[in-house]
């Protein structure tokens, strides 16, 4: 047995990136992914998603999906109080770890640390310091599918949120945006791919401006299938 882990999840690209290689190193026994959510939207925190079709992910991927509900005026305070009481009755029953698909950014990355300390929980990187050019091809070539959320209107037009995640849109990428979104130059949401039983349907809704900087496209469960526009 590994060792028992946890791993936050966004339903976007490098969330599954980082599930697909640990799956594959088979050394953490993943227990279940963990998300966080705007209560007042019942949407993921910055990727815009409805709860609903990250449940249908969890079930595609076969795991139990935990959430944590934020207010989306709340303070930095009160995330970080719901957080410490949650990965306190994480560590409770034995979880040792939680994994995270972050890829370079140092402050980030030193954030987590600090808090999952706190705790005394491991945090895991499992995509830390990989190209990420090379990261979005391997994502590609495995076969995942994606569609785009969000995008941060400092960085990208509003026509390139609901696109498809493929070689089209990076080439279409201007160079100071990171192939991976890093940056929050945008978000995903993954529907399809090698680890999950079947795809997730959805339709694509209307697409909305907030706070004159994010454009976001909202994804609506179906039960008649795929159908990206």
């Amino acid at each position: 047995m590994g060792t028992k882990a946890i791993l936050s999840w966004s339903g976007g690209k490098d969330s599954t990136m980082a599930l697909y290689e640990i799956r594959r190193a088979d050394v953490w026994e993943i227990h279940g992914l963990l998300t966080t959510v705007t209560r007042d939207y019942d949407r993921v925190c910055m990727h815009g998603v409805r709860t609903a079709l990250l449940d249908q992910q969890a079930a595609a991927l076969g795991l139990p999906l935990d959430r944590v509900y934020l207010d989306a005026n709340g303070s930095q305070e009160a995330y970080e109080a719901k957080m410490k009481t949650y990965l306190a009755g994480c560590r409770a029953r034995g979880i040792q770890a939680v994994i995270f698909g972050d890829l370079f950014l140092e402050d980030v990355r030193q954030y987590r640390e600090r808090n999952l300390a706190q705790v005394g929980i491991e945090p895991v990187f499992p995509l830390w310091g990989q190209d990420t050019r090379s990261l979005a091809e391997r994502f590609l070539r495995a076969g995942f599918q994606a569609i785009i959320t969000c995008v941060d209107l400092r960085a990208l037009p509003s026509e390139f949120v609901g696109r498809p995640y493929d070689r089209a849109f990076l080439a279409d990428l201007p160079p100071r945006a990171d192939p991976c979104g890093e940056r929050g130059e945008f978000h995903s949401f993954v529907y399809d791919g090698p680890l999950f039983r079947s795809p997730i349907p959805f339709q694509t809704g209307r697409t909305v401006i907030r706070d004159n900087r994010f454009a976001y496209l909202d994804l609506v469960p179906s039960e008649t299938g795929l159908l990206v526009s």
